[in-house]
């Protein structure tokens, strides 16, 4: 009986040590890459916890230019505003739906992260696609005639049709958690509308940088780059005389844990990142900056 329990202790102390070792190789993702799905006009790698519902408000000011006159912006009849609602059904994947003031846009929107960064780096990075198809839901007299041009075949006029109505975005993201104050993104993304006016490209590709540096528990400087790119093989112009301008912005945010508030200073007046990436003319060294913020909250179910 003494060899019986001497056996189960020996097995159990063993099986003990084996658990805690096997729980020491398990290299769990790094907490908090980002305090938030949104960073200023970009997408982060994090998506919250699987059944998270997160509400957005995104708002934009006119630009400062007029200085106290309109109160830098805050006054001006340019301002632009977005609401959304994100779903997370399950672990690394969310849906969202939005609206947009300027052009009526509808958005839908999808977000995978692939990779998460590992704690003892057998990840190195977190890598995440992002995708947004946005609908134009202007009346058709906002595009002058309300008809547009078929050159496929022989030349005619049509209607603007629904298809006619959508632009699409995708982007390859990538960051890194670098210490406990600094997170940095690089991403590239493909910009297309079916229709665009006749001196626009219908594609764009764009490169984006943007971080995160920490100075309190709950709070942090933002800062975030949008290149859209020259590219002479996809272009349809001639020159660049209507080429979109970078996009540049940076600011704060104060964070909780289902709450993150954002409120800079950028140079794009849209919201959505087709928008930014094919019509942004905003020169941010010639008084082309604009107040923004982004307000998110969350519940999990």
């Amino acid at each position: 009986m003494k060899k019986y329990i001497l056996l189960l202790i020996i097995t159990s102390f063993g099986f003990v040590l084996y658990a805690q070792d096997d729980e020491k190789k398990v290299d769990r993702p790094v907490r908090a890459p980002f305090e938030s799905g949104y960073l200023i006009d970009n997408q982060t790698t994090l998506i919250p916890i699987e059944g998270t519902v997160e509400f957005v408000i995104q708002h934009k000011f006119g630009t400062m230019d007029n200085g106290r006159s309109d109160l830098f912006g805050i006054y001006s009849p340019g301002a632009n505003i977005r609401l959304a609602l994100n779903y997370v059904p399950f672990n690394n994947f969310q849906i969202g739906l939005g609206t947009t003031k300027k052009n009526m846009y509808t958005d839908l929107s999808a977000k995978w992260t692939i990779f998460e960064q590992t704690r003892e780096n057998t990840i190195p990075v977190a890598v995440a696609l992002y995708g947004s198809l946005a609908i134009d839901g202007r009346n058709k007299t906002a595009f002058g005639s309300g008809k547009v041009v078929d050159t496929k075949g022989p030349t005619r006029e049509e209607a603007v049709a629904f298809n006619d109505r959508i632009a699409y975005f995708s982007q390859l993201i990538v960051g890194r958690k670098f210490t406990h104050w600094l997170s940095l993104q690089a991403a590239a993304s493909f910009t297309h509308y079916n229709m665009v006016g006749w001196d626009y490209n219908h594609d764009m590709i764009g490169l984006h940088l943007n971080g995160r540096i920490k100075f309190s528990p709950q709070g942090s400087f933002l800062f975030n780059y949008d290149q859209p790119l020259k590219i002479e093989s996809i272009s349809e112009q001639s020159n660049w005389g209507t080429h979109p301008q970078p996009n540049v912005s940076f600011g704060i945010e104060f964070s909780t844990s289902t709450h993150a508030f954002q409120i800079y200073v950028g140079s794009a007046d849209g919201i959505i990142p087709q928008d930014i990436m094919m019509f942004n003319r905003n020169d941010w060294l010639d008084n082309g900056l604009a107040i923004g913020m982004t307000i998110t909250r969350l519940w999990n179910f």
